[in-house]
């Protein structure tokens, strides 16, 4: 797997993802040209329209304002650069300097069009519309991306992945390719810091700016000069544009495509899922085990950037369809997620610094550390290992790392529950994402997730004090389409996490439903009327999507004034989030005395879990 894809801080104090503006797909995972012509067709092709569309909208009247003829063209222009953006580099070459025999140096292959009939109609519309927010702005892009429009050699639909090589190209005298008379390579371009650093008032300008400079640069040659030449004409002083492979993993992908690839091995079939001959109760602590757990802290580090609904509109993806900031808000909840510049681990030790401090306990009492994410790029040693030996703590019974996704606080509390009875003090776990570096340009994941790290300290309470953890569940698997409801990595999107909605929904909904069941069979704690739901104070579930949680907790019988969501101000942060928003929920004063909270937890591998725990602000850092 390739590095992960970080936010840069732009001049202005603003968040920017470059990799929405400088594509950057990993060749690696591809095996054959149909892989990645799926990719292809997702990110570029499917949003894009053609020449003549473009050209019939315009005519039909279909566009209101300067600003969408702009982005259909914007959207036309990445298409039609698919492949130079992604697997090549443009090196205009004097002919005589060309290498005729070398397997890793292309010539591309055009075929003659006639762009005017295109262009004229398109810039007569343009002209027509009024501007949607800055005239000035939206004419300069509209003249860089016309600019490039009129003069690129052909159509978008013509344009192969493979392109020749020189001897390939040559075999064909009569085929046509990029002809400039000179070439001058100081001609005027966009420097990378000009475009990271770009910025306008409105978030969509500000997009399109950026990807207009992206797309000038593609041709960085005095366009109205160029044409195209049959390769049996060209002087050796005539210069061309030579198509080069980004990278080594661009070569190979295209020597795999040339010699056929190779047979692979056959993968095993998955069975049919099946359902449990019983299902699992949940563990109530107090009847199944001797030492009690008390919460002694819950610390938390958020993450130092906001990333609101506008910063996404500023870094609208070539990839993206189009979405206002209020439409992201109405689907998933959330006006801004937090994201942070620190590593996971150095977040997640933050974090647990806090906790001890707060807990008043020393590196040499932990008996334990449980480190619970699923964005880790650490292996070896593993994080809690890394973490205890940050923390000073000489050794531990145990330190590992659990991978149980959006239920890694209930699988974090309920194995520091069992841990107590063997080690008889205290056990920390932390949870911890960081998802920022992690989307690429997904554009549902990049609307959802955020960063941020949560620790707790489980100590053994006094003798005949009660649990201040009550009740543990853990659930996992499914079908396997729910299974691989959320994947990361996933080779399919450029190794970037996806999020799968109809399946998520589905898993959140089936474990929702068996939850609150459980909880309805069980008796009220205090031996009242009643069930143990009837004694709950608050749901604070996992900050998933605030929509769907509340649609489906109100079917499931959760009334939506019972249920705590902090997730319009921090994102979904997985593992974390629980904790993340119990924090708030004690800082805004929601928990304001001792209180027993239901916790339920769901998500990615079809994992599910909960804990119904007693919360005192006080322990709160």
């Amino acid at each position: 797997m390739k590095p992960v894809k970080p936010f840069v801080i732009n001049r202005s104090g603003r968040i920017v993802f470059p990799f929405n503006f400088f594509p950057e797909l990993d060749f690696s995972a591809f095996e054959t040209l149909d892989q990645f012509a799926s990719v292809i067709k997702r990110d570029f092709e499917e949003k894009a329209p053609t020449e003549s569309d473009i050209v019939s909208r315009v005519q039909g009247g279909v566009y209101r304002t300067r600003y969408e003829i702009l982005r259909d063209l914007a959207l036309n222009l990445f298409w039609v650069n698919r492949y130079a953006l992604t697997m090549y580099d443009k090196r205009p070459t004097r002919w005589r300097d060309v290498p005729r025999r070398r397997d890793d140096v292309f010539l591309p292959v055009f075929k003659a069009w006639d762009v005017a009939e295109l262009a004229a109609p398109i810039e007569a519309g343009y002209r027509a519309l009024p501007p949607a927010w800055d005239m000035e702005a939206e004419d300069t892009s509209f003249r860089i991306l016309m600019d490039v429009f009129r003069y690129k050699p052909g159509a978008g639909a013509e344009l192969p992945a493979i392109k020749p090589t020189v001897a390939e190209a040559l075999a064909d005298p009569g085929n046509l390719t990029w002809h400039l008379p000179d070439y001058d390579p100081d001609y005027p371009g966009y420097s990378y810091d000009d475009i990271i650093d770009h910025t306008h008032r409105v978030p969509e300008v500000e997009a399109l700016m950026r990807q207009s400079m992206v797309l000038h640069n593609q041709y960085r040659w005095d366009r109205a000069r160029s044409g195209l030449i049959e390769v049996g004409k060209l002087r050796d002083d005539d210069y061309v544009v030579v198509f080069c492979p980004r990278n080594d993993d661009v070569l190979q992908f295209i020597r795999r495509v040339k010699s056929g690839g190779r047979a692979r091995p056959p993968r095993p079939v998955a069975a049919e899922s099946r359902r449990p001959f019983k299902p699992y109760p949940p563990v109530e602590v107090r009847k199944r085990f001797a030492v009690m757990p008390r919460v002694e802290a819950i610390t938390v580090y958020k993450g130092e950037h906001a990333c609101t609904n506008d910063d996404l509109i500023r870094n609208a993806a070539y990839c993206w369809s189009r979405m206002t900031a209020k439409e992201i808000l109405e689907k998933t909840g959330i006006e801004q997620r937090l994201y942070t510049e620190l590593d996971l681990e150095q977040m997640a030790l933050a974090a647990a610094q806090e906790a001890l401090k707060k807990s008043g306990r020393r590196p040499e009492e932990i008996g334990a550390l449980l480190f619970c994410t699923c964005t880790s790029v650490r292996l070896i040693p593993s994080v809690a290992t890394w973490l205890s030996g940050q923390l000073g703590v000489f050794q531990t019974h145990g330190s590992c790392d659990i991978v149980a996704a959006c239920a890694g606080m209930s699988y974090g509390l309920a194995e520091a529950v069992r841990l107590l009875q063997e080690v008889e003090r205290p056990v920390l776990v932390v949870c911890a994402e960081k998802f920022s570096d992690k989307i690429g340009t997904v554009r549902t994941s990049r609307m959802i997730f955020g960063d941020g790290a949560a620790a707790v300290v489980v100590s053994p309470a006094p003798a005949d004090a009660a649990p201040d953890i009550e009740v543990v569940q853990t659930y996992a698997s499914g079908p396997m389409s729910e299974v691989d409801s959320i994947i990361w990595p996933n080779p399919e999107f450029d190794n970037n996490i996806t999020v799968y909605g109809p399946e998520v929904k589905a898993l959140v909904k089936r474990y929702l439903a068996q939850m609150i069941g459980e909880l309805k069979a069980l008796p009220h704690p205090e031996g009242g009327a009643g069930t143990l739901l009837d004694a709950i104070d608050l749901t604070v579930p996992h900050q998933a999507n605030k929509t769907m949680v509340v649609s489906l907790a109100q079917a499931a019988g959760l009334a939506p004034e019972r249920l705590y969501f902090n997730i319009d101000r921090v994102g979904n942060t997985s593992a974390a989030s629980i904790l993340l928003a119990i924090y708030d929920a004690v800082k805004e004063g929601r928990i304001d005395r001792p209180m027993r909270v239901f916790a339920p937890g769901f998500g990615a591998g079809a994992v599910g879990g909960y804990v119904v725990m007693r919360v005192d602000p006080a322990v709160v850092s």
